[in-house]
């Protein structure tokens, strides 16, 4: 996890491009960067900066990020954005990079930056040798890392480094009415919640007006922190859950050949006792991470994988870890959706396996897939039959535009067109046509792009219907 100190839009440094600084308008009077950077090398931290390339009020041709080029709601920074880029943008990007060496540098408000414009900015990044870039510089530039703004991936984000950025309330900066603070628990299974996917957890603080940090901040950093201190190694130096996310809770792991050790960070603390996972390695031992004397059964099952017995109650009400050992590498047990007892098969997104740039986001309310650009992308889910026949298919999504597609399983294959249901959080149940699945057992069914009449999809689920 790290914290993110939302800066006000001028340079927090002395910048000899502009007056526009914290030394020359400020009764501070100083350098605030140089300092913060020092004290974070010598706790051995890394250190990173931000920089906004469109939101500056002050200068000539500023703030685009919410102004077309020219434009200003305020004469100080009416005028041409490529001007404002060459005289100010570029030499402070420049400045910092070389005086003050950072680990990170964090683009933002990529409003009206072209490729042209961004390739400006771009080769400064070889002034710091091994520099993290985000995705938001613009152009087209993906950089080092995604970053997902105020939600959390619903299943992470395949084949890239990401972090998810949030506030500790409402707001970046600083609001004497935003009483809307996040609790203890929330943090803290946000925190578990993004370790499972692969993420990072970027959290703000947003000081008051006289510097100092706002007290329900630091209480609730605090209670982080004491979760941590018991639970760390649970979080640090982990990598994404190797199965199907779980009813339960989240799962972390440390994969080793040997012996690899799986984090179970139970939310739902089960009344049987039983915490099923996933996985088909042989166990080696499982035990409280709290208290290592307090060990639990293991069954491991052929079809479903290992099954942990807890016995007593759950110890933390944010999340209990319990830390199951396993030999070699984890193995995922292949996961099937089932069908219910009324004959229905509901496969949701965050279920789908997912080829090319495929996401499963969840800003738009329930999961859905969506950033289906490539036509030669797809969604394929794996179900159980038990009651074959034929179905109706129902899906459940937003297009921009009229958009054509397949949808196949077994021997039996449709041709689904959708209409435009009035922009991509805008979802639409359609009925799409018929297939027919004569045997019970194991099935796959892909979602196809037609490369004659696509349009991008948000898709939340497809429902297989028992067609009487």
């Amino acid at each position: 996890m790290s914290v993110k100190l939302e800066p006000p839009h001028f340079a927090l440094f002395p910048s000899e491009v502009t007056d526009w600084d914290i030394a020359d308008v400020s009764s501070y009077g100083k350098d605030l960067i140089g300092p913060l950077r020092e004290a974070a090398r010598r706790r051995g931290l890394k250190f990173g900066l931000y920089y906004s390339q469109a939101q500056d009020w002050i200068h000539k041709g500023g703030a685009k990020a919410r102004m077309q080029d020219g434009e200003g709601w305020d004469e100080a920074h009416k005028g041409s954005f490529d001007e404002y880029l060459t005289a100010i943008a570029v030499p402070q990007v420049r400045e910092i990079l070389t005086r003050y060496q950072p680990d990170i540098l964090w683009w933002d408000t990529p409003v009206l930056m072209t490729t042209e414009r961004a390739d400006l900015l771009r080769p400064l990044i070889q002034l710091r040798p091994g520099l993290i870039t985000n995705n938001r510089l613009g152009g087209g530039y993906a950089g080092d890392t995604d970053t997902p703004e105020q939600h959390i991936p619903a299943t992470g984000i395949k084949g890239r480094d990401w972090e998810t950025c949030m506030t500790l309330n409402n707001t970046w900066g600083y609001k004497s009415y935003d009483d809307n603070w996040k609790p203890t628990k929330t943090l803290v299974r946000n925190l578990i919640d993004i370790a499972s996917k692969g993420g990072n957890y970027l959290l703000n603080i947003g000081p008051k007006p006289d510097g100092t940090i706002p007290q329900e901040s630091i209480d609730r950093l605090k209670e982080v922190g004491k979760w941590m201190k018991v639970n760390g190694q649970a979080i640090y130096g982990t990598t994404a859950c190797p199965t199907r996310l779980p009813a339960w809770g989240r799962i972390t792991t440390k994969a080793a050949d040997e012996v690899s050790t799986l984090y179970l960070h139970v939310f739902d603390w089960p009344e049987d006792g039983k915490l099923p996972v996933a996985v088909s390695n042989e166990p080696v031992a499982c035990n409280l991470l709290a208290d290592a004397d307090r060990s639990f059964e293991v069954t491991q099952y052929q079809d479903t994988g290992l099954t942990v017995s807890l016995s007593g109650k759950t110890i933390d009400d944010l999340a209990t870890v319990v830390v199951l050992e396993v030999k070699g590498q984890p193995e995922a047990i292949a996961y099937f959706v089932t069908q219910s007892d009324d004959g229905r098969v509901v496969l949701e997104a965050s279920d789908a396996e997912l080829t090319g740039a495929l996401k499963v986001e969840s800003k738009y309310g329930d999961p859905n897939i969506g950033y289906w650009i490539n036509k030669a992308d797809t969604a394929q889910w794996n179900f159980k039959l038990t009651a074959p026949g034929k179905f109706n298919v129902v899906a459940e999504l937003a297009t921009n535009g009229q958009s054509r597609f397949s949808i196949a399983a077994g021997d039996s294959k449709i041709a689904c067109e959708a209409p435009n249901t009035g922009g991509y959080d805008q979802f639409r149940k359609l009925d799409l046509g018929t297939l027919e699945l004569g045997k019970a057992g194991t099935h796959r069914l892909v979602v196809t792009p037609d490369a004659s009449g696509w349009s991008p999809l948000n898709v939340r689920r497809v429902i297989l219907e028992p067609s009487h």
